[in-house]
């Protein structure tokens, strides 16, 4: 499984249910890896999307508490547990996991590979990415130049875990 997120210096990825910032480049490059795949994602990263629908050309299974929560073109599973389970009918290989802050927390160690944008800026902010350069297995395989879009500096960094969790 994968891990794909933009984060600030602080790991931060959004404010009050949304973004922290929209860098269309970023977009395409999470359009490019993640179509075709399957989407894991809660309820709230859900809600921010266009009109609350899931992400067209994959296949997204939501993460959601309430029981009676369900919506149309995406699987949704309540536990821990129950998400696992269905997991495990997938390619590992084919699974992103895109969010918000609870969900890549219960999932990070799960995960062999991090695909992160990093801001080069601290935004405020209420929901954090786990902060993978202080986890002991998670190291930094690839990092690109840096790039801008007006004034933000951002670049991309590729993590591996080197021993992550089996489903």
């Amino acid at each position: 499984m994968k891990l794909i997120a933009a984060v600030d210096r602080c790991w931060g990825i959004g404010l009050k249910d949304n973004l922290l910032v929209r860098i269309p480049e970023d977009h395409k490059r999470f359009r490019q890896i993640t179509t075709g795949n399957v989407v894991v994602l809660g309820r709230k990263t859900l809600a921010g999307f266009p009109n609350g629908l899931p992400l067209t050309d994959r296949t997204n299974i939501v993460v959601s508490r309430n029981e009676d929560f369900s919506v149309r073109g995406a699987d949704v599973v309540h536990s821990k547990e129950e998400l696992l389970e269905k997991l495990k009918g997938y390619d590992s290989d084919s699974i992103y996991i895109i969010g918000g802050g609870s969900i890549y927390e219960m999932l990070c160690d799960y995960c062999d590979t991090a695909y992160i944008t990093k801001l080069n800026y601290r935004y405020q902010a209420d929901t954090f990415f786990p902060a993978l350069d202080k986890k002991e297995n998670w190291e930094i395989v690839d990092e690109s130049d840096e790039q801008t879009y007006f004034s933000i500096e951002y670049n991309y960094v590729t993590y591996r875990n080197n021993s992550p969790k089996p489903l």
